[in-house]
This record gives structure tokens, C-alpha cells and sequence, in this order.
């Protein structure tokens, strides 16, 4: 079981013990503005959701609960290689805590040789998410519209990419 490290983070697997801070994440409006579905209805979809992340197999991605301070602030990491996905809790925001934490999985993955290129798919009215991959050194690599229909409303998605060499080479 890997366990990361930051200056203010711990990130780990995920348990099932993480099912009350998730579902306070994952059903919050603010925080699933751009998630990939709507917020969550009740505690059961949750639980679906947190079981999916505790039974990734090892071959297909790694994902990560981001703890500060012992408290289960949101996830970062690999759901399905090679895509980047994130998540925290809005009383996180700003502070430069999701650009640790990803920062962290992405370094993660490309020192241990899980994939040779790391990619995200973005709401294009996402400017955080946005500005966090591009400080992270991502480079957009093109768009489509209507890539996602969440809630009964179409999303247009930016594709951005960031190869281990570029990675390594950004020190």
C-alpha cells in the first residue's frame, strides 16, 4: 500500500471508513460543479463510488484520499490510466492543495514507470483545474463539444497532456 508524502499531505488508498467525508464531497454542488456527475443523491452511491476507488486493479490506475491534518479532504490520482482526476472539498480551496496533491500522483506514477504520459479531460469553464494542470506543466492537446451529459446537460471537454520526459525535464 502506497502512501505519499507532501510538505502537508498524506495521500493513501482509500477505505471504507472514507465514506462520510466522500459523500460530504461528492454531494456538495459547489465541489461536483465540474465532476463527472451530478452530486450524489445518498450515502449508497457513495458507497458505490468509494468501493470503485478501493478495487482499481493495479494494472488499470491508482488513486489516492488526500488527508490534511488526518482528515480526508478529497482524492488525486489515476482512476483509469493514463487519466489525471481530482477532487477536494471547497473549504480546501485555495491554498494550493490540489496542485500538491496531484502534483504528488503525477510524480508518483512517472518515478515508479506506471505510465509514460499523464492526460486530463476538463470542463472548459473549469479556470482552476485549468491553471493547476498548466503550472503542473500539461500542455492542451485539442477539445470536443458535448463530451459529457451530466444531469440532462451537455459539457464540452479540453484535453490536456503531460509526458514523463516533460516531467522529469521541468526541474
Amino acid at each position: 500500500m502506497t502512501v505519499l508524502v507532501t510538505e502537508r499531505l498524506r495521500l493513501r488508498s482509500a477505505r471504507p471508513g472514507d465514506l462520510a467525508a466522500f459523500h460530504a464531497i461528492l454531494s456538495d454542488v459547489e465541489a461536483t460543479r465540474y465532476w463527472s456527475t451530478p452530486p450524489h443523491r445518498d450515502l449508497e452511491q457513495t458507497r458505490i463510488w468509494l468501493d470503485s476507488m478501493m478495487s482499481i486493479p493495479a494494472d488499470e490506475g491508482v488513486d489516492f484520499v488526500v488527508e490534511l491534518a488526518g482528515e480526508a479532504i478529497g482524492k488525486a490520482g489515476f482512476y483509469r490510466w493514463p487519466e489525471v482526476g481530482f477532487i477536494l472539498a471547497p473549504k480546501a480551496w485555495g491554498r494550493g492543495l490540489a496542485r500538491e496533491a496531484v502534483g504528488a500522483a503525477v510524480d508518483h506514477v512517472f518515478r515508479e514507470g506506471l505510465t509514460e504520459v499523464a492526460t486530463a479531460d476538463v470542463d472548459p469553464e473549469n479556470l482552476p483545474s485549468i491553471r493547476l494542470l498548466e503550472r503542473l506543466g500539461f500542455e492542451r492537446t485539442g477539445s470536443a463539444e458535448r463530451t459529457w451529459n451530466i444531469g440532462g446537460v451537455w459539457k464540452d471537454s479540453l484535453y490536456f497532456a503531460l509526458t514523463r520526459d516533460r516531467w522529469a525535464a521541468r526541474i
